[in-house]
């Protein structure tokens, strides 16, 4: 069977009762937490740092957390979440004047490396950074919000993707932000990827145990 992630999105969560949410979506069976990092500069939105991420392992969250920079530069945020207990760092090409020197810094310090492609950012940017990935991020939404719709096209390139890393026979995971909830995860994990981060379809009921469990009913 397919090794499948849920991941919520605590972008979606109430901020007021930030480690209580967490608390309650892994208690509901969430695997990860996601963590939505905006600066007002690369994304027109601007959410949590650093002190957020080592407020939760503080609190007494020892889950994986899952980190996303959407922020512009990143070489000193990746050693400042490296350092605040983040467990993997995913950070856009766009935002990095050297990539894979920023990826090689995610696992000099411990962390599990990715690279987010946003809606219109090919492919070929991974070409000669594979030995550097634990996951590639597939943006199907555009960055900067939650509560967006699937961009269908996102599809195409989940599964291209996968068939590029089973061709070099690599183990470095798919992730899917945007849009993601019960009525489309199946055709996403049919494409090919193997994370799934959720927010507003999530946090969004009053059930979170009841919204995961119906996702990993349609993942099978």
């Amino acid at each position: 069977m397919q090794d499948y992630l849920i991941l919520p999105s605590l972008l979606s969560a109430d901020f007021a009762r930030l480690g209580d949410e967490a608390n309650a979506v892994l208690k509901a069976g969430a695997d990860m937490l996601h963590l939505d990092v905006m600066d007002n500069h690369y994304v027109p939105n601007l959410t949590v740092g650093p002190l957020v991420c080592e407020a939760l392992r503080k609190h007494g969250i020892t889950a994986p957390i899952d980190v996303h920079l959407m922020t512009r530069p990143v070489d000193r945020l990746i050693t400042d979440f490296a350092n605040a207990g983040a467990t993997n760092i995913t950070f856009h090409p766009e935002a990095s004047e050297h990539v894979d020197r920023s990826l090689a810094l995610i696992r000099k310090h411990g962390c599990k490396a990715g690279l987010a492609l946003n809606p219109a950012t090919h492919l070929h940017c991974l070409e000669y950074i594979w030995d550097k990935l634990d996951l590639v991020l597939v943006m199907s939404v555009n960055p900067g919000f939650g509560g967006q719709s699937f961009i269908p096209s996102a599809l195409e390139k989940i599964t291209a993707l996968k068939k590029m890393i089973s061709a070099r026979q690599l183990d470095i995971r798919i992730a899917v932000d945007g849009g993601i909830k019960t009525e489309n995860i199946a055709e996403v994990a049919k494409a090919g990827a193997d994370m799934f981060i959720a927010g507003s379809a999530i946090f969004g009921q009053k059930d979170y145990a009841a919204v995961i469990s119906a996702m990993r009913k349609q993942l099978g």
